[in-house]
């Protein structure tokens, strides 16, 4: 069986990076994505932010706090999705069997290829090189046999990289690498791997399986595995989107009862709009509620036919919501989803567990970035 030819291509601090193309005034200069409110977050820092601890995710006035002179520019979606547009157009010139993570990331099975080129370090090479003529913006490459050691090897040596993890080299790299940069391991599971005493791949390797399973449930079969350089999953050209979702952080916390309510009914609209824009057929509605102090916690119910309507849909977001103590503890969040596909959940077998949120960003039209976004 021959070995596999995986790439990971991730553009570098991509709606910045576009923001600094197109307005030359900000090249060289700390950029952050995002908008410029109470509540705001960053969507993406250039690389000049990133020393004053600017970095995606961060609430901007945090952001400005720690820098300054760091400069706000609100997103431009549209344009970036016409960016990407262009960059997968590339990647089918070598393969189709490429599978998206989001605007500006994917994989690419290369095993065999349009071009019948042999190393697959070669194609990620040309790939890097015609992003750079034909968008004028860089992404890193990482290569490899599988996903987990692809994903890693192009965030190595950002920005503008290309690392390859050969197979003979693979355990010796991940004996070395800290826990914190396997997928899937986020700030409490490596809370909980240190107290366990693992900080590297070859502590996490020495183990047993038993023992991962019971600290970490499923996901301690594939920290199991990954430690071991193992990873079947396949790139998924052709996959069924798991969920459909949206939430918003609000200006300011809430309290009301009926600013409540109004807030969720604005967010079932919101929800039957991507539901009806993704062709998305589900069962289960899912609320999320994130509190004034960072707490969160979700509530789920699964009806026995579709949900996609308002009538069924706002009724059931409702009775969530009644199962959320909130008198003591104001809400900075809600977000809505609906799951369990409709195709999935009459053929289990079409599952493919990943490591994933539960919320799914909807490429470049994430709500949380703006205060008015149910409007």
């Amino acid at each position: 069986m021959s070995v596999r030819k995986i790439i990971h291509i991730d553009m570098d601090q991509f709606f910045a990076a576009v923001e600094q193309r197109d307005q030359p005034q900000l090249r060289g200069k700390p950029v952050a994505v995002g908008y410029d409110t109470p509540r705001g977050i960053v969507a993406t820092a250039s690389y000049e932010a990133r020393p004053f601890g600017v970095h995606s995710a961060l609430s901007i006035q945090i952001a400005k706090k720690r820098c300054p002179q760091l400069i706000i520019v609100e997103p431009h979606f549209q344009k970036y999705k016409e960016v990407s547009v262009c960059i997968r157009s590339i990647f089918h010139q070598y393969t189709d069997l490429i599978e998206p993570i989001s605007l500006d990331e994917a994989f690419l099975d290369v095993t065999e290829n349009k071009p019948g080129i042999s190393l697959a370090v070669d194609i990620a090479r040309e790939i890097k090189q015609r992003i750079v003529e034909e968008t004028g913006l860089t992404a890193s490459a990482g290569v490899s046999y599988c996903k987990f050691l692809a994903k890693i090897a192009s965030d190595y040596r950002k920005p503008n990289g290309l690392c390859v993890i050969h197979p003979k080299q693979a355990q010796a790299f991940i004996d070395k690498l800290e826990v914190t940069r396997f997928w899937g391991v986020g700030k409490k599971t490596a809370e909980r791997m240190h107290q366990m005493g693992i900080h590297t791949g070859k502590d996490l390797r020495n183990i047993p399986l038993g023992l991962l399973t019971r600290s970490f449930g499923k996901a301690g079969r594939i920290f199991y595995d990954f430690a071991r350089g193992i990873d079947e999953r396949p790139v998924i050209s052709d996959w069924t989107r798991k969920s459909v979702s949206c939430e918003q952080t609000f200006e300011h916390d809430i309290s009301d009862a009926d600013e409540l309510a109004d807030a969720l009914r604005k967010a079932v609209n919101e929800l039957l709009r991507r539901l009806e824009k993704n062709n998305f057929e589900g069962y289960t509605l899912t609320l999320k509620v994130k509190f004034h102090d960072f707490r969160q916690i979700t509530r789920s119910i699964t009806s026995n036919h579709i949900l996609q309507t308002k009538e069924e849909i706002e009724p059931l977001a409702e009775q969530l919501m009644t199962e959320v103590d909130y008198s003591q503890h104001p809400i900075r969040l809600i977000g809505l989803g609906i799951s369990n596909h409709r195709l999935i959940a009459s053929n289990p077998l079409q599952q493919w567990i990943q490591l994933e949120l539960p919320f799914d960003y909807d490429e470049g039209d994430n709500l949380t970035y703006s205060p008015d976004s149910f409007s």
